[in-house]
This record gives structure tokens, C-alpha cells and sequence, in this order.
């Protein structure tokens, strides 16, 4: 079987944004335009593809990414030729509650749709994911909706784009009115009037630009084009001549600029109106890469340990990355996986050189939101889901087993906020531990763990709504009853000094004995600087840090990982107050052996006391989790508010306007930030509103900390 598509006319993008900036209704209108659905679905209806959950269409949010194949002719083809472009395209979510679908979605996608409320421009969520994006480099456009809602300024949004994200967003388009007057947009580059009509806006009629928009649109124009040649040194030069360089010249070098993330175009429109989607998909043919425009991809042969690179060919060995799990009703579970290189057929055997395991891979299938298209065989650059796979979880490497390769993982944020959960009835209890794997397996930051000193169910996630929304998937999809406890901030504990501490753990019993001996250093990790080596005798993970000092054998080298590992697990139970203990380096120094008695069980213990023993000299403290706020509100309510959070140890860190409302950034712990969302509705008349995500940890004051201990005991 070939491929369809050759992978020039691929493109694999996500679209982005902030809660209620219009992300699903965009997906809903690429649907249609493609040709994928015959009605379009609104959220407000409840009847979108993209959000197919129950959950989703009650509360008018995407919950999880969708993923959906679809194709596409530019918009200046023929009618009824065949559609010359696939396009895979994830619809993630916006609320801060569920970044993870987000950030997993950016590792596995090629470029971003980044979706702005024409009223509100730049929202915290967009910075959240503009710095996911930024992180993984991925080129990407702007669409700047909404501009039929009253309030709606392209101007103010676009002027946000390049305070708050980046200098070198451009302007592709300027709207033709605005609010209800928005009836088209200005094509900068080939300086025409578009106008959206008939049956969804599906007929594009394009005019010479309207006399009462010239004098901006060249203006404009003007700006677009010096952007543009600037990125050539030829175009430069013959533009400061007086010539202007020919439109496919312009394109090719603005496409160029555009996936090494030097421009970024921004483009107009109403998604809910019909207008202007169809330009941004032939945006994303024009400037988004191709899986042949991405460098090669880079991962670790799990024999040698050394970097090796895949390009995105079919002829390359099998790699993939399993970027997310879904629980389907129909068919099981559904593994969906992004192909780097290579191809892989149905019925085949796959290898995970994660866990090292192999399996069959019975079936894939394509996606379109809620539907499913059996198809026989993936190629590179494709986006696609398997059927049963039993050992494959997010972040783990599928690939040829002649040639292995373990890529790189994607890397989530750590929960932080807590539930106490128990089992209704005794029935529950027994569905209650498969339900929680299968949810936990899905969703890397709902984590679960058990209290054990009173043996309850502790559940964990990104915030109250993101373990809200867990615990109806849990009677809904699993018919799971639970009793929950009130949500609990995730504390975390930390050093601020240095300590030494040395241990021998020896027990003589009738037979043999247990010997182990350790001396080790603790002390703060210091942040890694860009592009440093990490050192031979060095484990570094994300928040600790294992050093092997041993010199001439004192504790023989197959020891030294229940070293470690007794230490790592010391940390699971922090000094303070019993918190997980996170950003501390780990020196083993000193030691010794004894050549009968000695065994890991042995050094892991002593490593364990060792550790306890310098923490507590280390002056240990807690640390909270603190959350970037935006509380929204009218002028009136101000004083109100900026005393509220400041009462809540808030720190004010602006004040702006946005449109008729303003709006206020702080910084404030979360523990204090439990039910604002209501007090600031019952300060505002219900006119306020607040968002906020999490964005550091941070040592609690000594008042604080005493509470804390006080309420933990």
C-alpha cells in the first residue's frame, strides 16, 4: 500500500488559545470547509465533533485534545478537484486545568493556529501556551477572532500580540469594519478586498479595496513588505531601489522566515460569522511546515546511550512517540502516535524500546473527533491512533526493532492540588483502583497516590475543576461511586542549607548479617545553565540530583543505585510536615563494605537514615505553589478587589484596561484562592471575573508554615 499524500502536502497543526477565545468553533469551521461535516456544530449547542465528551458539551469546553484528519483545496483552486493537501489538526484545550493536553500536543504537531478574542487580545492562557510553543520552537500563525463581538478592536489585540508575545508578529490582513459592521478583510499582500457569502460564507468574492480603507491598507502593506524583504539581502537591496520583488518571491521568503519563527503572521476574522477561516487554511498550506521542513528528529540508541537522528522519510527505520491515551467505548483502548520516520502496517509487531516490550499491533485508525477510519498502514509525518496496545503509555517510543531509538519524552507540569477520595460501597471499592490506572494512564498530571499513615486515596491535579472533571469521568465512564474531601493545596518541602550526615545500618541476626555504610552531602540543586554538560558521575533528574564521589571501591559500584534509590525514596516524605521533598542535590562521599554482609537492601537503608539525618540540619522548609491571577471586573469594583487579593498575601503586579473593564495581574499562593471564583462574583454583582494558572513555588513564611504543621498533624 502507498501513501496518498506525498509529505510536502501534509501538515500536522494544532490549534491554541485561551479559554473562550473561539478555538472549537475555528475547528468546527475547518471541519466544514474541508468537507469533513455537513452542519456545522455549535458550542453552544452542544452538538460540536471536536468536543465529543459528555462533560465538553455541557460545559461548553474542549477537556481533552481531538484529533481529526481532514483535506483541503486552497481556496483559489477549482471547484470539485480533488483536494490537493491532509491536514492533521489537534483542537486543544484553553482552561489552565488541562495544559498537559496542550503541552503534548505541541511535541507531536509541526506548527500552531494561535486563536486571540478579538476583544481581550492576549489572555494568560496564550502566554502559558505561547511558552509551550516557544519551548518546542514551533512556527505558527495568528487568528485574531471574534471581531463581530461588541468591544472587538484588531488593533488593541494585534498591538497586545507584540507587547506580551512577540516583536515580529505581522499584520496579513486589516478587517473591514467592526462589531456589527464587520463585513470582510483586506489581503495586504495582493491588496484585495475579501468578502465571506452564500451558505456559510463558503462563496469568496474578492474586490478591489473599498476607497475608505486604502490610505490604511498601503500603510500597512508598506510595513508588511519591508518585514518581509528584511529576511533577504537581495529583496532588501532591490527594494531599496524602488522595486518591489515578485509575489511568489515575496511568499517563499516570508514562508522561510515563518518556519524559522523570525515572522509570524496575524490574520482577521469572525469564526462564528463565516469569515475568514478559509484564508488562515490556506495560511497554514502557504506557511505552516510540511514534516519535511522540521529538522531531523532527535533521540538516544538505548544500546549505546549516544544521539542519533531520524529524518521524515518512509525508507528511514520505524520511530514513532505515543503522545496520548484515550479510553474509547467501542474499540478499547485507542493509543494515538505520531510517525517520525518510516511506516508501520496494521497486524505487524511493534517495539517499545521504552520499556523494552514487544507487541502486536492489531489495528489503527484515523480519526475524525468521534469517528473512526480503519486504515491498513501509517507513514512518516502521519498522526494516527492503535487499537489494544497493552504496554504502550504517553511518552513512550514505538520503532523498528533492528534499529532502536528512545525519543525524546514530553515533559509535564507536577500536580497542585489534592483530593481526598473513598469508595462509596464495597462494590466501588473494587472498580474504584481500575478506574483511577485508566485515568492516570490518559493524563500524565492526574496522579494518584495513598496516605500512609491513614491509607486513603489521594487524587492530584492541575486544579479543582481539572479533579472535578475526573470524578464524573469516574461514575460516568466507569460507574464508580466516590465519596470526596475537601480540595488540599500540594505542598512541596526543600533545603535552603547544606548538611552532611553518615549512616551504618548493621543487624547481625542467626545468619548472615546486613551491612551497609554511607556518608553523603545534601544541598539546594542549582538551576542547570543552557547548553551544560551534565558530568559522567552525575544523575540528574527534573527536581534532584545524584553525585557519585566514591573513590578506590570503599562501597563496591553495584551498590551505589540502592544508594541513590534509598535517598529518592527518603524524599517521598519530607521532614517538615511530611511533604515529597523536590530541588536537592546528592553527593555520596564516603563509605564501606563488608564482603559477606553487605547488600542493597542494606545501603538503601542506610542511605534513607543518612538523608533524614542531614535534612533536618539542611533548615528545611515548605513550599507553596503560587498562581499567576487575572481578576477581569468594571472600573467601580478596582479597590475591592486589589484590597481582596492583597488581604490574600497577593502581590499586585499590574493594572491595565481592556475595553470598558479592568483587569489585574498578581501573583498569589493557591491555598489562599479556594472559592474566589464566587467571592469575586458576589463583590462584581456578577460582573467580575477571575483565571489563573499555576506559575511557581515559593518558601511559606514561618506564620504560615505553623499552620500548616498544626493542620497536618
Amino acid at each position: 500500500m502507498n501513501r496518498d499524500y506525498t509529505l510536502d502536502k501534509v501538515r500536522n497543526f494544532g490549534i491554541i488559545a485561551h479559554i473562550d477565545a473561539g478555538k472549537t468553533t475555528t475547528s468546527e469551521r475547518v471541519l466544514f470547509y474541508t468537507g469533513m461535516t455537513h452542519k456545522i456544530g455549535e458550542v453552544h449547542e452542544g452538538e460540536t465533533v471536536t468536543d465529543w465528551m459528555e462533560q465538553e458539551r455541557e460545559r461548553g469546553i474542549t477537556i481533552t485534545a481531538a484529533a481529526i484528519t481532514c483535506f483541503w483545496n486552497p481556496t483559489f483552486k477549482e471547484k470539485g478537484a480533488k483536494p490537493e493537501y491532509r491536514f492533521n489538526v489537534i483542537d486543544t484545550p484553553g482552561h489552565i486545568d488541562f495544559t498537559a493536553e496542550v503541552k503534548r500536543s505541541l511535541r507531536v504537531l509541526d506548527g500552531a493556529v494561535v486563536v486571540f478574542d478579538g476583544v481581550a487580545g492576549v489572555e494568560p492562557q496564550s502566554e502559558t501556551n505561547w511558552r509551550y510553543a516557544d519551548d518546542a520552537m514551533t512556527p505558527r500563525i495568528c487568528f485574531i477572532n471574534k471581531l463581530d463581538r461588541i468591544g472587538a478592536s484588531f488593533e488593541r489585540s494585534y498591538a497586545s500580540i507584540l507587547d506580551r508575545l512577540n516583536k515580529n508578529a505581522v499584520r496579513m490582513q486589516i478587517p473591514m469594519g467592526l462589531e456589527d459592521k464587520f463585513e470582510g478583510v483586506i489581503d495586504l499582500l495582493t491588496m484585495k478586498a475579501v468578502y465571506f457569502e452564500g451558505n456559510m460564507g463558503m462563496t469568496i468574492r474578492k474586490e478591489e479595496v473599498p476607497a475608505e480603507y486604502l490610505e490604511e491598507a498601503q500603510k500597512y502593506r508598506a510595513e508588511l513588505i519591508e518585514k518581509i524583504v528584511e529576511q533577504d539581502d537581495a529583496q532588501m537591496a532591490m527594494y531599496l531601489e524602488g522595486k518591489e520583488p515578485t509575489m511568489e518571491e515575496l511568499k517563499k521568503t516570508l514562508r522561510t522566515a515563518c518556519l524559522a519563527v523570525k515572522i509570524i503572521p496575524v490574520f482577521a476574522g469572525s469564526a462564528l460569522k463565516n469569515k475568514g477561516v478559509q484564508l488562515v487554511l490556506d495560511a497554514v498550506v502557504e506557511y505552516l511546515p510540511s514534516p519535511l521542513d522540521m529538522p531531523p528528529t532527535r533521540g538516544i540508541d538505548p544500546k549505546t546511550g549516544e544521539e542519533i537522528f531520524r529524518n521524515a522519510s518512509d525508507e528511514e527505520p520505524f520511530s514513532a512517540l505515543a503522545f496520548k491515551l484515550q479510553n474509547d467505548p467501542f474499540v478499547g483502548q485507542l493509543t494515538f502516535f505520531r510517525v517520525y520516520s518510516g511506516s508501520i502496517e496494521a497486524g505487524t509487531y511493534i517495539y517499545n524500546s521504552t520499556t523494552g516490550e514487544k507487541e502486536r499491533l492489531g489495528r489503527i485508525v484515523r480519526l475524525q473527533a468521534d469517528k473512526r477510519e480503519e486504515v491498513k498502514k501509517v507513514f512518516a509525518g502521519e498522526i494516527a491512533a492503535a487499537v489494544g496496545l497493552k504496554s504502550a503509555k504517553t511518552s513512550h517510543t514505538l520503532c523498528d526493532e533492528n534499529s532502536p531509538i528512545i525519543l525524546d519524552p514530553i515533559k509535564f507540569v507536577a500536580p497542585v492540588v489534592s483530593l481526598r477520595i473513598e469508595p462509596k460501597t464495597k462494590a466501588d471499592q473494587e472498580k474504584m483502583g481500575m478506574a483511577l490506572k485508566k485515568l492516570s494512564d490518559e493524563d500524565p498530571t492526574f496522579v494518584i497516590s495513598s496516605n500512609t499513615d491513614t491509607g486513603e486515596s489521594i487524587v492530584s491535579g492541575m486544579g479543582e475543576l481539572h479533579l472535578e472533571i475526573m470524578v464524573d469521568r469516574m461514575k460516568r465512564e466507569f460507574g464508580v461511586e466516590v465519596n470526596v474531601g475537601k480540595p488540599q493545596v500540594a505542598y512541596r518541602e526543600t533545603i535552603l542549607g547544606t548538611a552532611d550526615a553518615e549512616h551504618k545500618y548493621i543487624k547481625q541476626t542467626g545468619g548472615k548479617g546486613q551491612y551497609g555504610h554511607v556518608k553523603i552531602t545534601i544541598k539546594p540543586l542549582e538551576k542547570l545553565e543552557e547548553g551544560a554538560k551534565i558530568p559522567k558521575n552525575t544523575k540528574r533528574y527534573e527536581d534532584f540530583e545524584f553525585i557519585d564521589s566514591i573513590k578506590g571501591g570503599v562501597i563496591p559500584q553495584e551498590f551505589i543505585p540502592a544508594v541513590e534509590k534509598g535517598v529518592h525514596e527518603a524524599m517521598d516524605r519530607g521532614i517538615v510536615a511530611g511533604y515529597k521533598m523536590v530541588n536537592i542535590s546528592c553527593e555520596l562521599t564516603f563509605g564501606s563494605y563488608h564482603d559477606v554482609d553487605s547488600s542493597e537492601i542494606a545501603y538503601k537503608i542506610a542511605a534513607s537514615q543518612a538523608f533524614q539525618d542531614a535534612a533536618k540540619r539542611a533548615r528545611p522548609v515548605i513550599l507553596e505553589p503560587i498562581m499567576k491571577v487575572e481578576a477581569i471586573m468594571p472600573e467601580q469594583f478596582m479597590g475591592d478587589i486589589t484590597g481582596s487579593l492583597s488581604g490574600k498575601r497577593g502581590q499586585i503586579e499590574g493594572m491595565e484596561e481592556r475595553g470598558m473593564l479592568r483587569v489585574i495581574h498578581a501573583k498569589v499562593p493557591l491555598s489562599e484562592m479556594f472559592g474566589y471564583t464566587t467571592d469575586i462574583r458576589s463583590m462584581t454583582q456578577g460582573r467580575g471575573s477571575v483565571q489563573m494558572e499555576f506559575d511557581h513555588y515559593e518558601v511559606v513564611p514561618p506564620n504560615v508554615e505553623k499552620i500548616i504543621v498544626e493542620t497536618r498533624k
